[in-house]
């Protein structure tokens, strides 16, 4: 029987630990041997006794965050499939069958489940349907490029392989995003499971909420330094926050310019108007499920976009201590540089080799029926897919064929190379 492993990263969470590991202890319908770890991060309460009572794997390790204590968890894990959820959240009885399901499918290396919650709370409420907007949007999309631990698995060798949660996140941020944005990069495939949730705890005040998106926008400015791509887009958040962050800034700027510039207030109250446009698929969504938030959401939106803006800001001017990272990549301002060579030096080139490849074009299709040009995917940086474009110098659809001459390879892998006999 094969096994699955569930990481449980934990700090002084005394107070949720063991209804969150009596859940994953209880789960039903699970064909494959359970096995927990919980990774004691430097906690200075009794969360490692409890955890211990109910008789579940322990790993202790002074406090550097939760991205090192998972990575730790899955290293001494068993399972073929590593399971993350938080020590503050409880998983239903069929989260784990549901969860792992999809792994069934070769070609699938994660899977993401939901959040759900119990709470009254209104701005817990309005927390919650911020997120059932963003799964309906993971909803619609075969495959996914963002997944968060409260709910996350991932094929044991493919984490390891690919160096885990980046340990240069030192508190609980945007470390998942991170990871699966990096996997994403690769070509990984990675899906969506609506059914496997987790109840959870959401921000109960407004200054919690406002605390918790300013973390957010810092450590996600911190991680697009090597991730800049990011910002305009995701599988998870839809545009219309991003376009939010930069319409609130404007209209803010432009109500303190209204000071010496009167016609600034106009502009900035048709920015405030445009604000709330971009926002009419929330606000419609609430007004459908839960229509007692309806009053509240027109001001948390403020709020939320607010606090990510302010944070990214702070992020981008006064960026964390840096650390080193699990991965090689390039920062922010070296992408620039290198894109803006590549470039120059690519236009430099095609112009000058035009004569000789129009020359090589028209003598392929002499030679030859089909295209003059080959176009196919590859492996580029990181893994990441690219598409190329050359001239074709093989038989048409020489691609489709590798199968007739594999025989003949010899060497291990795909690489093919002829063999010649000497005299």
């Amino acid at each position: 029987m094969k096994t699955v492993s569930v990481i449980i990263p934990a700090r002084n969470a005394a107070g949720s630990i063991q209804e969150c590991l009596r859940a994953v202890l209880a789960q039903e319908n699970l064909a494959h041997e359970l096995e927990v770890i919980l990774v004691d991060d430097g906690s200075t309460d009794n969360t490692a006794e409890l955890a211990e009572s109910l008789g579940v794997r322990m790993m202790r390790q002074a406090n550097v965050g939760p991205a090192a204590a998972r990575n730790a968890g899955a290293r001494l894990a068993r399972g073929e499939i590593v399971v993350f959820t938080d020590a503050d959240c409880v998983p239903a009885a069929d989260w784990l069958s549901h969860l792992i399901q999809p792994f069934s499918a070769p070609d699938v290396v994660g899977a993401k489940g939901a959040y759900r919650t119990r709470q009254n709370a209104l701005v817990a409420r309005f927390v919650q349907q911020e997120y059932e907007s963003k799964y309906a949007r993971l909803a619609k999309q075969r495959y996914i490029d963002f997944i968060d631990t409260y709910s996350a698995a991932y094929r044991r060798e493919v984490f390891l392989e690919n160096g885990g949660f980046d340990a240069a996140f030192p508190v609980p941020s945007v470390e998942d995003q991170e990871f699966s944005f990096r996997l994403a990069r690769k070509g990984y495939h990675m899906v969506f499971v609506p059914q496997a949730t987790v109840y959870h705890q959401h921000d109960q005040t407004w200054r919690e909420y406002a605390r918790r998106k300013f973390g957010i926008g810092y450590w996600k400015a911190f991680m697009l330094r090597w991730l800049p791509e990011k910002f305009l887009s995701d599988s998870h958040t839809p545009a219309s926050m991003r376009w939010q962050i930069g319409i609130l800034g404007l209209t803010i700027a432009l109500g303190v310019s209204a000071l010496l510039w009167p016609l600034g207030g106009w502009i900035a109250l048709g920015g405030l108007v445009l604000f709330y446009l971009t926002g009419l698929p929330l606000l419609s969504q609430i007004y459908h499920r839960d229509r007692g938030l309806l009053w509240a959401a027109p001001v948390l939106l403020i709020l939320r976009a607010l606090a990510l803006g302010t944070g990214l800001l702070a992020g981008f001017l006064h960026p964390a201590r840096r650390r080193a990272r699990t991965h090689e990549a390039l920062t922010l301002g070296e992408r620039v540089i290198k894109r803006l060579i590549d470039l120059a030096g690519g236009f430099v080139g095609l112009v000058l080799s035009a004569p000789v490849l129009i020359i090589a074009a028209i003598a392929i299709k002499l030679d030859s029926c089909g295209a003059a040009f080959f176009v196919q995917e590859r492996a580029g940086e990181f893994g990441k897919p690219f598409r190329v474009i050359k001239l074709r110098t093989m038989v048409l659809g020489a691609d489709e064929r590798v199968n007739e001459v594999l025989e003949k390879n010899v060497l291990k892998g795909p690489v093919y190379k002829s063999q010649t006999t000497r005299a």
